[in-house]
């Protein structure tokens, strides 16, 4: 389906569920409010966009465009950004996050948006998935929408890595990965989140999972494990994902109050590098109107709102 939104741009839907391709836009700074608006409303409904061909973009064009979205956020709230601030380096000499993550979820203030462009692309692999965890939460049983509604899980930026360790390297990782997880753990940020959260632009009710839980609150270790498999399970069903190979010149938007994502490592020891600038997002608030509790850290640094 592609629907023509001017003389110029067009939303090619990619699946039913989760996706599109808008063509017709030249990123930077000085779009118009008309077409922010587009992009925006593309994003809402579609969870995550692509633009092909965007080569003239560097860093400042890149931050540029994404302030037309929201306020950026520094890079990350332990990882400083290697040429700028607010650009985050997604760079294969410092690990592969090959697991299903929504971005930055151990802040109480969750980025709202993440903007992505390729810098450097392997040969062959190194795609990206996207899952909707709005449509995720829709399909869910009437009774297990009861469950989830009220439950809280513990999200930690010092999570367990032993599942994405390589045994052929000495102890497990290389040096250069070894000291970005120093730097990413070097503060550690602990907070306690909804499990379904009230998208607020959209009203949409989404699940807040991913890599970053740690446990969820008030239940036993088997007990969260074995809920959050069960939700997580129905986030990637493959019906509810898009999976983008990327050319150069490329950029992606996903909401990240509305998807989880998957680098996909399998280019093996080729080079990949992107670079990520995420927008401010507010706290998130539960189905009952309860917001998001800080447990360990202040990143009141990371986001200014």
């Amino acid at each position: 389906m592609t629907a023509q939104l001017s003389d110029t741009i067009t939303v090619h839907k990619l699946g039913a569920d989760i996706g599109a391709r808008i063509d017709g836009i030249r990123l930077g700074g000085d779009l118009s409010e008309g077409t922010v608006a587009t992009v925006r409303d593309a994003l809402l409904a579609n969870k995550v966009v692509f633009f092909r061909d965007q080569r003239h973009l560097d860093d400042a064009g890149q931050l540029a465009f994404a302030r037309l979205l929201g306020e950026p956020t520094l890079a990350h709230p332990t990882v400083k950004g290697r040429e700028h601030a607010h650009v985050l380096p997604i760079d294969s000499d410092y690990g592969k996050a090959n697991s299903w993550h929504t971005d930055v979820t151990f802040v109480d203030r969750v980025p709202a948006i993440s903007v992505l462009r390729a810098i450097e692309l392997p040969p062959y692999g190194g795609s990206t998935v996207w899952a909707n965890t709005a449509r995720a939460y829709e399909n869910l049983p009437p009774a297990l929408k009861a469950l989830v509604d009220r439950l809280w899980a513990l999200h930690t930026n010092v999570y367990d890595y032993a599942g994405h360790v390589d045994p052929t390297r000495v102890g497990g990782v290389d040096v250069k990965e070894e000291a970005y997880r120093d730097e990413f753990q070097s503060q550690r940020y602990e907070t306690e989140h909804p499990l379904v959260r009230v998208h607020p632009e959209t009203g949409e009710r989404t699940l807040l999972l991913g890599h970053f839980v740690k446990r969820i609150v008030g239940l036993t270790s088997t007990e969260s494990e074995a809920i959050f498999q069960l939700l997580q399970n129905r986030v990637i069903r493959l019906e509810n994902t898009v999976r983008w190979q990327w050319a150069d010149g490329d950029v992606a938007i996903w909401d990240n109050r509305a998807t989880q994502h998957y680098g996909v490592a399998d280019y093996d020891d080729a080079h990949r590098r992107l670079h990520r600038i995420t927008i401010a997002g507010d706290v998130p608030v539960s189905v009952e109107g309860v917001a998001s509790t800080r447990i360990t850290g202040d990143a009141a640094h990371f986001s200014t709102l």
